[in-house]
């Protein structure tokens, strides 16, 4: 699939993109790997990890900057879009910042792949895009609208939706583990819980979704969860629980699909998958294949899932964290 492509990712040098890069080296050959960020320390130091591969090109650019962009399309075949402002709070007392860069940047970029030629391109989104509460989501959720208006028939745009990211860099593993044996660890709420995701399981999720999208679709793993006390007692089971309230714009329970999609929704056996609803009834036949419709009330949240991680798995996880970091 990405033999002798070029592939750019922006925000490159998050947690993602380490992730993609090095699973990507290790299972294709690629012409050329570009690294689309603003943070040329973040970039030197990511160029370190991967030994200056002669492979990996670094731009420093925003996705603010359409010119820029444009000129880092040259000859590319897929784009992954990473690239975003994601903290909640952040994104609560600086708005016009997370417009700019989750808006703006996204029209930017669509208009930079179509101007290019790029075969496909797959957006990362997030849960909070479901029935947004947060300026982030609300953000992500009118990306993902521009990014499934983008396609054409040539150049093809995919999403793809998950929730916490087990080790990322800002969320809540990598803080508890920065506290595990000073006493006490901070809980929002006694009853929040979220979806687990390996970043082995994000980049497997994307790959998928290059291989099987027609454009438009948004894909979604099925994925165990969490109570965050679960969490805490499997960083530090000897700690103490204090309570400080959700943060502004926090959901209690994290949603990928909504009922409102539910109509649109079909499942396989690992993922599900929402169709656009402007789709044509031969575009649908293409995209959903051996796809079930699922129930009309049907949602797809941490707190009503069948799936469950266990203490122990998460403990297995951490470790594997920590013997790779």
């Amino acid at each position: 699939m990405f033999d002798n492509a070029r592939i750019l990712i922006t925000g490159g040098t998050g947690s993602f993109g380490y992730k993609f890069v090095q699973m990507t080296l290790e299972n294709f050959s690629p012409k050329e790997l570009i690294i689309y960020s603003r943070d040329e320390m973040k970039q030197w130091v990511m160029a370190q990890k991967f030994s200056h591969n002669p492979k990996l090109t670094f731009v420093i650019g925003d996705i603010r900057d359409y010119e820029n962009l444009y000129r880092a399309m040259d000859e590319v075949d897929y784009v992954i879009h990473a690239a975003a402002t994601k903290i909640v709070p952040t994104a609560e007392i600086n708005p016009s910042e997370c417009i700019k860069t989750n808006i703006n940047g996204a029209m930017n970029l669509i208009n930079a792949c179509v101007n290019c030629g790029v075969k496909k391109i797959v957006s990362l989104s997030t849960d909070k895009a479901s029935n947004p509460i947060n300026l982030y989501g609300a953000t992500k959720l009118a990306s993902d609208k521009l990014f499934i208006a983008g396609n054409t028939n040539h150049t093809k745009f995919s999403l793809v939706r998950y929730g916490n990211v087990i080790g990322s860099r800002g969320s809540i593993i990598p803080l508890f583990m920065s506290l595990k044996g000073k006493g006490s660890l901070p809980i929002t709420d006694v009853n929040m819980t979220r979806f687990m995701i390996t970043l082995e399981e994000a980049v497997e999720l994307v790959l998928l979704t290059i291989n099987d999208m027609q454009g438009g679709e948004i894909y979604t793993k099925k994925i165990p969860s969490m109570k965050i006390t679960e969490v805490a007692k499997a960083i530090d089971p000897k700690a103490d629980h204090k309570l400080i309230g959700i943060r502004p714009g926090e959901k209690i329970h994290e949603q990928m699909i909504s009922e409102h999609d539910a109509p649109y929704t079909y499942e396989y056996e690992d993922y599900f998958k929402i169709l656009p609803a402007t789709y044509s009834e031969s575009q649908k036949n293409k995209s959903i294949k051996n796809g079930t419709l699922v129930e009309p009330n049907f949602v797809y949240s941490s707190d009503a899932n069948s799936q469950w991680m266990t203490i122990k798995e998460l403990r297995n996880q951490v470790k594997h964290l920590e013997q790779h970091s």
